[in-house]
């Protein structure tokens, strides 16, 4: 089992003015104003057994089927030979007619899609706010090669010393929480 997701809109950012350095009694200063350049998308696998992920990075401005599907290749390149399946959220690219055609061309990768507002579920979610810690939150990037590089970095360490999330929680615990009916702000 994988769990598959993507992170859009990862902006090369670059600051004004370069980082004031660490002083004693001195946190690090950094201006607060950025030039926004542009954006690339971080789609990423994680193998819920192992904790090995799969990822490939797009520099186009758009997120479309054909960049899932693209992804979708490299993730069943990765797992030859053997059933697979992929946990994702229910967003539209990755149930368009082409990806759709794909899927029943390759019996043996088969969509498990989340219910809405699960995104928790998904374990891929988990990983990137270890990118977004590692990487990408207090960089600055000139161009995006450079947040793609980062990225690169952090997903290399990792699969070098690659391990399973555990949940903390039991089961029926998580299942009560996932099938619990939402009322308009009256539950917490």
């Amino acid at each position: 089992m994988v769990c598959v997701d993507d992170k859009r809109q990862i902006q090369a950012l670059s600051r004004t003015a370069p980082n004031l350095p660490l002083r004693p009694g001195s946190p690090k200063r950094r201006t607060h104003d950025d030039v926004r350049h542009a954006t690339t998308t971080l789609f990423a696998a994680w193998e819920v057994a192992t904790g090995r992920v799969t990822d490939q990075c797009f520099q186009r401005q758009r997120h479309r089927h054909t960049e899932f599907l693209a992804f979708l290749k490299l993730v069943a390149k990765a797992y030859p030979r053997r059933q697979l399946h992929l946990v994702l959220d229910n967003y539209g690219t990755h149930t368009h007619p082409t990806v759709t055609a794909w899927l029943a061309k390759h019996r043996r990768v088969h969509l498990h899609l989340t219910p809405t507002s699960a995104s928790w579920m998904n374990l891929a979610e988990v990983f990137f706010s270890i990118i977004t810690r590692q990487a990408i939150r207090r960089g600055s990037f000139p161009s995006v090669p450079d947040p793609i590089a980062a990225i690169r970095r952090v997903v290399d360490g990792w699969n070098q010393r690659y391990h399973p999330f555990v949940w903390v929680n039991d089961a029926d615990d998580i299942m009560v929480k996932a099938t619990r009916k939402r009322t308009s702000g009256t539950e917490h």
